[in-house]
């Protein structure tokens, strides 16, 4: 597998005409972590600009086009696509043609304009068939093919997941944001390890305040002192969502990648087993759980779920919130929880460990290699487990003091930014799409 992309010795990357499906920026609820991805990379990319670098967005038929708010990109083209999404699991079968066709002529007009060579950058789920173009892939979501009884139930989506599986072992490169994952694509898709490279992900902007604006603030019943204080004062948010000052956050997808009953399961036996001794008296029990995001269908469905458990008073909603606000929730947190049946990318986890809260999270996927120290891991599907590692970090003071000192670590001077994701990301490109001269072919340069 090729090793870390950061900062370092690599080579400086070359101005590319770069292809891009931009389609789940217009819609960021039907693939969040998707829309996160190429929001922040493109922004990288808009606040230092390369020469030579020009784009050809594919994108979808709604106004406003959000590509069009990177001012500073050369966008040599942006092509319409039709609503392929309508046709559900088929669109797997009819995307890669459609993207071929789009991105069919991209090398020519690339050579033209200056760009020292062109690729196929698919960050979304549809891969290009045979485009001409060399293709890199950023994969982000590996349940289609580790829960194939949920999202290959269909003949269509069966046929789908196949059909992007092959493409994707013919592709230049695969991009991944841990070395598990990269492990995972090479023994779960067969994906030659020379094609995998790995660029960890960053958490946004508002997660990682500079030094000079985390002020320290005096130490409560229960804190340790000194501690960083969050990015923006979220106190009046937690006062309009009825929350205590001690509480868990969870800011995940509400589908099956989530092991959201295991979550309902652990309060249950929390509230059962009553309030510990030497609890701080200051601390509200049981726990109580902000859930992000939810939207009015995952509401009632988890609505049903506490009802039958009799816990639905330890939950809290809140709507799709800006960048800052979600940020001064996380930091404010107890713990952000994640549990998880298959996660690829983590990003939750990145953003919570940024904004110097630890993570109570499953042990699957990205997970433990993001996590580390800073946090506990529990085996997914296990409500005892995970009723134990929220009891511990809401009662022992000590232990969550270490893992916010170790979250803390994180978010120093060297912290990862989306600039160094986007510098790396542009290193894959020349690797895979630079033109190269004769002279260079006959050294192997």
């Amino acid at each position: 597998m090729t090793s870390q992309r950061g900062p370092g010795p690599d080579p400086e990357p070359l101005g590319l005409r770069v292809v891009m499906d931009t389609r789940p920026l217009e819609d960021p609820a039907r693939a969040p972590t998707t829309a996160l991805y190429l929001g922040e990379l493109l922004a990288a990319y808009d606040a230092g600009p390369l020469d030579g670098e020009s784009f050809a967005f594919l994108v979808g038929l709604r106004r406003p086009d959000p590509t069009e708010g990177f001012g500073h990109l050369d966008v040599a083209a942006r092509r319409r696509m039709p609503p392929s999404h309508l046709l559900r699991s088929g669109a797997l079968t009819v995307d890669p043609f459609l993207l071929r066709g789009a991105s069919i002529g991209s090398a020519w007009w690339a050579e033209q304009g200056g760009a020292a060579g062109a690729v196929f950058h698919a960050a979304a789920g549809a891969i290009p068939i045979g485009s001409g173009l060399p293709v890199v892939v950023t994969l982000l979501d590996l349940a289609p093919w580790e829960m194939p009884a949920v999202y290959q139930r269909s003949p269509a989506a069966a046929f789908g997941q196949r059909l992007r599986g092959r493409i994707l072992r013919n592709a230049a490169a695969v991009i991944v944001g841990t070395e598990a994952t990269g492990r995972t694509v090479r023994d779960l898709l067969r994906v030659s390890p020379e094609r995998i490279v790995v660029v960890p992900l960053a958490a946004r902007a508002a997660f990682r305040p500079a030094e000079g604006n985390r002020p320290t603030r005096p130490a409560k019943r229960g804190q340790s002192s000194g501690a960083p204080a969050p990015a923006i004062d979220s106190r009046s948010d937690r006062e309009r969502l009825g929350l205590p000052g001690r509480y868990l956050v969870y800011s995940g997808r509400y589908d099956a990648r989530q092991d959201l009953g295991s979550l309902i399961g652990a309060l249950g036996k929390l509230a059962a087993a009553g309030r510990p001794a030497g609890l701080d008296p200051e601390a509200t029990w049981p726990p109580r759980v902000l859930l992000i995001g939810a939207s009015p269908d995952d509401r009632a469905a988890l609505a049903r779920a506490t009802a039958r458990q009799g816990v639905g008073e330890l939950l809290a909603y809140a709507p799709a919130l800006t960048e800052e606000r979600l940020a001064g929730l996380v930091a404010e947190a107890r713990a952000a929880i994640l549990p998880s049946i298959s996660e690829a990318a983590g990003l939750p986890a990145i953003e919570a460990l940024a904004a110097g809260t630890p993570v109570i999270a499953s042990a699957v996927g990205a997970l433990p290699e993001i996590v580390g120290g800073a946090g506990i891991l529990v085996e997914p599907r296990d409500p005892d487990r995970l009723a134990a590692a929220i009891s511990a970090a809401w009662i022992d003071d000590a232990l969550w003091s270490r893992l916010r000192a170790e979250a803390l670590t994180r978010t120093g001077p060297e912290r990862r930014t989306w600039a160094d994701v986007a510098r790396a990301t542009r290193v894959v490109y020349t690797d895979v799409g630079a033109r190269r001269s004769p002279e260079d072919e006959v050294t192997g340069i």
